[in-house]
């Protein structure tokens, strides 16, 4: 395809949101790839800004103490979906922000308000930078980050189905304790008074309980087709 002919393709913002373990990381990578769209895991910039209070010794149970720094940290996510990147002041963070001591405290980190404030300028910019589309994925883009996006979905899936998943990802966790722990963050999420997990009014909501991931991608590409097609 020549260069002239690729830039006709209507750049689209797609928003993808849902509770963790519905596949929406692995969906919309592979979309993005697929579509030749840039990718944005929102979650890891929560999880990025987390990770700098606990190495920094701010304590995570005192939503001032959050506020106070909130703007000192440089986050700074690559775009590209085959290789996602993110650094914190210059350095690269894309392992330590999934252990579980972050995992455990980005609930609480990411519901002061200052926080999300911050990243969510973060991710517009990155969203309206996109020159080609973006697909941007977490919890709150459709509501929240990104209320004008061309397409929004929201991914579901029973909480077995969820736990499994994930505790096939976290090699030799216990499913019963996995699903615990989703629940637990899923309450957390959805009752938070800033910017809450939930599924816009104008959302398509795709089920992902009982597809393979690769009807799950295939669902999507579709559905951002279509949107393509009729801009």
């Amino acid at each position: 395809m020549e260069n002239g002919a690729a830039r006709t393709v209507p750049a689209v913002i797609v928003a993808i949101d849902g509770p963790s373990g519905t596949g929406k990381s692995s969906t919309s990578k592979a979309v993005a790839a697929k579509l030749g769209l840039s990718y944005l895991d929102t979650g890891a910039q929560y999880r990025a800004i987390t990770w700098w209070m606990v190495s920094n010794g701010i304590d995570i149970t005192d939503p001032t103490a959050i506020a106070a720094v909130a703007g000192k940290p440089e986050i700074i996510s690559g775009t590209e979906p085959s290789a996602p990147t993110i650094t914190v002041d210059g350095t690269d963070v894309a392992a330590p922000i999934r252990t579980q001591e972050v995992t455990s405290k980005v609930s609480a980190v990411s519901a002061v308000p200052e926080v999300r404030t911050r990243i969510t300028e973060l991710q517009r910019s990155l969203a309206t930078s996109a020159e080609n589309g973006i697909v941007v994925e977490g919890r709150d883009i459709g509501t929240t980050v990104l209320p004008d996006a061309d397409l929004k979905i929201f991914l579901t899936a029973s909480p077995e189905a969820r736990a499994a998943r994930r505790s096939g990802e976290l090699k030799g966790a216990d499913v019963n304790s996995t699903r615990e722990a989703l629940l637990k963050r899923d309450a957390a999420d959805s009752s938070r008074k800033t910017s809450p997990l939930a599924k816009a009014d104008d959302a398509v909501e795709v089920d992902t309980s009982d597809l393979t991931l690769q009807q799950v991608i295939e669902c999507v590409v579709t559905l951002v087709e279509e949107k393509r097609a009729a801009k």
